[in-house]
């Protein structure tokens, strides 16, 4: 984990209330997909924990859906002001552990980091299958992106304005997988783990005080004892938790 001042490169809308951010920084700290990054924003006491969707050598990008006060002020910054941010932050989903036919679980903002982790795949050899969830068609994002990796991608919507129309937990019937990775609401992460047949790995979203480990403030309960998401996490696996 590093301290950096980054500028903004570029903060655009995307799908309804949701924007992407590209930030200019040094990114040597991110080694995994699944990371993320803890951004100062001014007027605000507590930093603002955003998952990193992809990243180069001198970039981040990341998506973040207008949630809260911290969000909307962050919809409005533009292009060349600076922000303060932690990198590198969290454990980060382990692509050694997939087999040869794994599938991707997104639901709404637990879409982006699972971006970085189809591309990590596809470079070692291995095209997930990529399972979309959105409330309606207007949310929908990145679907676009995760097929132009080679990757089949399906979306539900609750509305059935794009693709099925209910949970994207029902794209799971009649799908051939033998490991998952998955992130979003936790309704979903818990549905995901009673209905997959597989191991697969979990990325946890909670609201975070300190972000790197040092407050407790969030922490859960597993199998193998207290853990903190912001550090032991976001990631776990399937069998570490405890719904």
């Amino acid at each position: 984990m590093d301290i950096q001042n980054c500028k903004i490169l570029s903060n655009e809308k995307i799908a309804k209330n949701t924007y992407k951010m590209v930030l200019e920084c040094n990114t040597k700290s991110i080694t995994k997909p699944g990371q993320f990054i803890n951004i100062t924003l001014q007027d605000f006491y507590l930093r603002r924990p955003i998952s990193v969707c992809d990243y180069d050598a001198n970039s981040i990008t990341i998506i973040y859906k207008i949630l809260g006060q911290g969000t909307k002020s962050m919809a409005s910054l533009t292009p060349d002001i600076i922000l303060n941010c932690m990198i590198g932050l969290g454990n980060g989903f382990d692509i050694t552990k997939s087999d040869k036919n794994p599938i991707i679980i997104g639901g709404g903002v637990g879409v982006p980091p699972l971006y970085r982790l189809a591309k990590e795949l596809v470079k070692i050899g291995i095209s997930p299958k990529v399972l979309l969830g959105f409330n309606i068609g207007e949310e929908v994002f990145l679907a676009n992106e995760f097929s132009a990796l080679g990757c089949e991608v399906l979306v539900a919507t609750a509305d059935g304005s794009i693709g099925h129309k209910g949970f994207v937990t029902e794209l799971l019937d009649g799908i051939e997988y033998d490991y998952f990775f998955t992130c979003g609401p936790l309704a979903m992460l818990k549905a995901v783990c009673n209905m997959t047949i597989s191991d697969g790995q979990i990325s946890l979203e909670e609201r975070m005080g300190c972000g790197f480990g040092a407050c407790m403030g969030c922490s859960i309960m597993t199998h193998s004892g207290a853990k903190r998401i912001c550090k032991e996490g976001p990631v776990f696996e399937k069998k570490e938790l405890i719904w």
